[in-house]
């Protein structure tokens, strides 16, 4: 593309100066008069040709010849074409102009050439041109292998660190870029990727360690018993030990329950929500229970909430049944609307909990006190389970102290956005 560039812009330089020196001819003619040397340079010719088509003067190289070419500057004054071999030299192709002149009334043609321009140019040119690309393009692949290098590296680094990281050491993060780019977002998506991955399999491991370890003292209890029933079947009290046996089973089938239920919250928390009046479902979950006149009611009107329906009850279940656990007389909970957000307080007078543990008591199977401790019933699964619901609806749950010195539980989830009268009589009628 650049070699037929130049060969243009030469060629059109030489058609201009071909045509100049014609013209100078025909002036000179139209006033009755020729200067010789017809061409300034040596490799122009010229040959001045009368209306008979008979040459009248030439350069001296074409005396003698006949006319270098036969067209004629039909329709224009001034016509250019390449005329190969005839007069000029065998294989050599000249850039030909023919100019009308007028001598006498009549015209005559001045014809005026120089060799054609080749496709190179010029050799030496070719060379130049050619060899300077080469050398750019040299340059241009070096200085972006170069730029590539320097900006893959984080890459290769980010790739590096990857390679190193397996199950074993999934705390470890790939390096950051300081550069606010593209591959500063793709090693700070791959952070959040492995910190995703870690928190998958630390949920395995704990859950695996839970089930292990809580299900063992069950099934040693539940074995012990039957060996000792085998051993000794006379003195085995078969009643006594069928009960025993399925309190045993009760509480494996409650474990058992509780960590699917906890790991299915934290693998896959469920979308099929729908719009929910809070205080009617607390009026629902304490009118299940065996005495609900022991637990007091204080529930403010119309408090709704986008959730899952059976997940919120199991929520409230759980803290009401923890409640009743620790309390020496008498639970509140009350629904109200605070601030935007829902909220379910469940108050006890029992001993409290130390704000030491006020954590621990959301953690799998915690052990605290003999004041809480969940040897006085449960799994030792229903806080983490309540707390887990309430963040898979981007809620929270959260334990204080109640007036009465007892414990507080706060559960807060999301207001429901209001709806319009027509939408709210067409949902309650369908």
């Amino acid at each position: 593309m650049l070699m037929f560039s130049i060969n243009r812009f030469v060629t059109n330089s030489l058609v201009d100066e071909v045509t100049a020196a014609g013209g100078r001819v025909a002036v000179q003619l139209e006033r009755n008069r020729l200067d010789y040397p017809l061409a300034q340079r040596k490799s122009r010719n010229l040959q001045v040709v009368d209306s008979q088509g008979r040459v009248v003067a030439s350069t001296p190289s074409l005396y003698g010849k006949p006319p270098m070419a036969t067209f004629t500057p039909d329709g224009t004054n001034v016509t250019t074409s390449v005329v190969c071999g005839g007069v000029f030299p065998l294989g050599e192709c000249d850039l030909v102009v023919a100019q009308w002149a007028h001598r006498g009334g009549v015209r005559w043609i001045v014809y005026s050439a120089s060799p054609a321009v080749p496709p190179l140019v010029d050799a030496r040119l070719a060379t130049a041109v050619i060899g300077g690309m080469a050398v750019l393009a040299g340059v241009i692949t070096y200085i972006g292998h170069r730029i590539v290098t320097v900006a893959l590296r984080p890459v290769n680094a980010v790739r590096a660190e990857l390679d190193e990281i397996n199950a074993s050491s999934l705390d470890r993060r790939v390096p950051v870029s300081p550069a606010d780019d593209e591959i500063h977002e793709l090693a700070d998506s791959v952070n959040r990727t492995l910190a995703r991955l870690e928190g998958a399999m630390e949920r395995q491991r704990q859950f695996t360690a839970d089930a292990s370890h809580e299900l063992r003292t069950p099934l040693a209890g539940l074995r012990a018993q039957l060996e000792e029933a085998q051993l000794h079947p006379g003195e085995t009290d078969l009643s006594t030990l069928l009960a025993h046996s399925l309190s045993d089973l009760d509480r494996l089938q409650l474990i058992i329950t509780d960590l699917l239920l906890l790991a299915k919250l934290e693998c896959s928390p469920s979308r099929l929500r729908e719009r929910i009046d809070l205080a009617t479902l607390v009026r629902a979950e304490v009118s299940r229970r065996a005495d609900p006149r022991k637990v007091r009611l204080v529930l403010a009107s119309e408090v709704p909430i986008d959730a899952v329906h059976g997940q919120i009850g199991r929520a409230v279940t759980n803290l009401l049944d923890n409640a009743e656990r620790h309390a020496r007389e008498s639970v509140v909970v009350e629904v109200r609307a605070n601030d935007g957000a829902a909220e379910v307080i469940v108050d006890d007078d029992g001993e409290g909990v130390a704000e030491a543990d006020r954590e621990r008591i959301f953690e799998r199977f915690a052990r605290l006190d003999a004041a809480r401790s969940r040897d006085r019933g449960g799994t030792g699964l229903g806080l983490a389970i309540a707390r887990r619901i309430a963040q898979a609806h981007d809620g929270t749950l959260q334990v204080g102290t109640a007036p009465s010195g007892g414990a507080r539980f706060v559960l807060r989830l999301p207001m429901a956005p209001p709806v319009d009268d027509g939408a709210e009589r067409v949902r309650t009628s369908s």
